[in-house]
C-alpha cells in the first residue's frame, strides 16, 4: 500500500510518501540586480531525512533547483518516532525540522 502522509500516523509496513517545502530564494549567483552587480549565489545544497536516527533520504541540490524547492520521497512505515529533516546551505547554516510519526 502506498500513501501520502496528511496526518501523523500509518500503518507498519505501509510505503508513506513524505512531501516537503523549504522555504528559499535559492539564488543561482548568475543574476544581477537594478545595478548590474552580480547577486551572489545562495543556495540550500544539501537536504536529508533521517527516520528514528537512520537516514533514509538525502539529495544535493544545484544552482538549477527553483526558489522553495519542494521535494518528495517515500520510506517503509516501521515503527513510531521521530522523521528529522535537515537542510545545509552554502554559507555551512544548517536548519532542522522535526515530525513524529505514530505506527499503528
Amino acid at each position: 500500500m502506498h500513501r501520502s502522509v496528511t496526518g501523523d500516523a500509518a500503518g507498519r509496513g505501509e510505503i508513506i510518501e513524505i512531501k516537503t517545502l523549504i522555504q528559499h530564494p535559492m539564488e543561482t549567483g548568475y543574476r544581477l540586480d537594478s545595478n548590474g552587480a552580480r547577486i551572489p549565489r545562495d543556495i540550500i545544497n544539501r537536504f536529508a531525512c533521517t527516520y528514528n536516527g537512520e537516514e533514509v533520504f538525502r539529495v544535493e541540490l544545484f544552482p538549477a533547483i527553483a526558489a522553495n524547492p519542494f521535494i518528495a520521497f517515500s520510506t517503509i512505515a516501521t515503527e513510531t518516532g521521530e522523521l528529522v529533516f535537515t537542510w545545509t546551505d552554502d554559507d555551512g547554516q544548517t536548519q532542522t525540522e522535526s515530525r513524529r510519526i505514530t505506527i499503528e
